[in-house]
């Protein structure tokens, strides 16, 4: 039960790419949460999500004593859910935020990346992807109120 939470049902376990995969699978169900309840369930989602996931990580470390292993993707789902609720939930906002979140997720620019290599067990894992995902979503909705600014047709 473990493994299928932290590799967000199995799309850590790609072969390439595995943040993506985890990326553009918590999209996916963002996308239906949105549909179905509200950006308000999302937000409480990833909330519940990220303190789950700080104690299942603890465990898994302590388990195998390895730091943020690559099929972990459950800080991915919470960076992109974060970033779907602070830029917005049209198509447009949500295919910028799951783009910048991927950006500064694999760039890892300023304090992302301090937290990366500084901050250990599930605090460090969750930590970096959540603040990419609260950059990101600032990030994607000034993009977009650029492109409404400038009458260019979003969805």
């Amino acid at each position: 039960m473990q493994r299928v939470f932290l590799t967000f049902f199995g799309a850590g376990l790609s072969p390439k790419a595995p943040g993506t995969a985890g990326s553009i699978a918590a999209a996916i169900v963002a996308f239906f949460v949105l549909k179905f309840f509200s950006a308000t369930t999302l937000f409480l989602a990833t909330i519940l999500i990220s303190l789950v996931a700080i104690n299942v990580i603890n465990e898994y470390e302590k388990q195998t004593g390895e730091h943020d292993h690559q099929s972990i993707v459950i800080d991915e789902v919470a960076g992109v859910w974060l970033a779907f609720v602070i830029s917005g939930t049209t198509i447009t906002q949500m295919i910028l935020s799951l783009i910048f979140f991927r950006i500064f997720d694999i760039t890892k620019p300023s304090i992302i990346g301090r937290i990366d290599r500084n901050v250990k067990g599930g605090l460090g894992v969750m930590g970096d992807d959540l603040v990419a995902g609260f950059v990101a979503g600032i990030a994607s909705a000034m993009v977009y109120g650029v492109l409404l600014k400038f009458g260019i047709s979003v969805i």
